[in-house]
């Protein structure tokens, strides 16, 4: 039997960060079993964001994990590999509350970004029916085009000259929610790879924060999980997201620090 309730879904990052709290974030690139949902939510982070641009991740797995977090009131965003438009929708067809794509360098591709997470009139992609966001219930078209929207993530990463050159017609994008530094991968392009204190990756972030304050999106710190100085720094200026690090980086500090115990 059909449920004629009014569907409710809730992001709570996106919630988090319009009141102006911060999200800390964990990204998976190594788990590949909803626990890594359950260790998150008990060491106390808000998100996670699954890789699968820089791991081998498996679009089941990556499903799987979402609406393990899902349950558990985390908000499962996805860095997907690039922009494609089919792969965004089955991704988000899985269970995601939002991708994360690379590299953007225009408003062109914001915009293209945008189409493929929403749906009509924003956006171009197509409705699934039962979604696992709202846990398979049955609802009228139109309200779960209006929940889904409204709750999902389009997040966009400026980690390149180019992105960064033209970062505010890309944060006047109508859709986008957030715009990503990549630290890591800008140090790499601008030829100071690693160097996350070097003037030239202040002034990049304070080109975004200055472009998101304009246009009332949200600001996410990536590539600083070594820097909580820089991070408390940013956050201060007005960035709310925090990348922290993965679960790669997270065991093997922790494996290190137990087998020094036995030296």
């Amino acid at each position: 039997m059909n449920n004629v309730a009014t569907p409710v879904l809730r992001n709570h990052a996106k919630e988090k960060l319009s009141r102006g709290e911060p999200v800390y974030s964990m990204t998976v690139r190594l788990v590949r079993t909803v626990d890594i949902a359950s260790i998150a939510y008990t060491a106390g982070f808000d998100s996670v964001y699954i890789d699968m641009e820089h791991s081998s991740f498996p679009l089941e797995a990556a499903g799987q994990i979402c609406m393990a977090c899902n349950h558990l009131g985390l908000t499962p965003l996805v860095r997907v590999p690039g922009l494609d438009p089919t792969f965004i929708a089955r991704v988000m067809d899985s269970g995601a509350m939002g991708i994360i794509v690379p590299d953007v360098e225009s408003a062109d591709q914001a915009r293209a970004l945008v189409r493929a997470v929403k749906h009509a009139p924003l956006g171009e992609r197509s409705l699934a029916g039962a979604a696992p966001q709202l846990h398979y219930r049955t609802f009228p078209a139109d309200q779960v085009v209006r929940v889904l929207d409204e709750a999902s993530m389009v997040v966009a990463m400026i980690e390149s000259q180019a992105g960064l050159d033209a970062v505010e017609e890309i944060a006047a994008v109508d859709g986008v929610d957030m715009l990503l530094v990549g630290a890591n991968d800008l140090s790499v392009e601008l030829g100071i790879a690693g160097q996350m204190d070097d003037p030239q990756i202040h002034k990049a972030f304070l080109r975004v924060i200055e472009a998101c304050r304009a246009n009332g999106k949200s600001i996410g710190i990536g590539g600083l999980g070594g820097w909580p100085d820089l991070i408390k720094q940013y956050q201060d200026l007005g960035a709310g997201y925090v990348s922290t690090g993965n679960d790669i980086s997270f065991l093997s500090a922790a494996a290190a620090q137990k087998r020094q115990q036995f030296v």
